[in-house]
This record gives C-alpha cells, structure tokens and sequence, in this order.
C-alpha cells in the first residue's frame, strides 16, 4: 500500500509542477514602461505608453468602485 501511494503523490507532483514554470518564471520588463501607482508602493510595467492614464484610471476604479445603481463614465 505504501509503495502504491508513494507512486501516486509522485505522479501527481509531475502533473502539479508541469503548469507551474509560466507562473515562476519573472517577465521580461526591459521593453516594457513601469507605471508608479500609490506613492511608489505599486508598480504595474505596460507596453504602450500610450495607455498610462487607461491604466491610471482602471487601477483607480478598482481601488475605489463607484457605488451600485451609478455607471461608470
């Protein structure tokens, strides 16, 4: 039973590590612009700096969500 079980926690591993390497591995950010957010605590990287306030403004929703029953402008 043991020898069994031992099998199955190491199969199982293989397929739990296998989907895992893109969520590890850092990104690339050389070609990328950072975009401060709160003072310096957050930094988001984009790569079109023309969409800086874009992602000014859905950080800033996101945040901070209007109230219910108003929409977004």
């Amino acid at each position: 039973m043991k020898n069994g079980l031992t099998e199955k926690n190491r199969s199982l591993a293989i397929y739990r590590n296998k989907g895992s390497h893109s969520k590890i591995l850092s990104g690339k950010t050389a070609d990328k612009y950072p975009v401060i957010l709160d003072g310096g605590r957050t930094v988001i990287f984009i790569s079109d700096k023309s969409k800086e306030a874009e992602t000014r403004e859905r950080y800033e929703l996101h945040r901070n969500p209007l109230p219910s029953g108003k929409p977004h402008s």
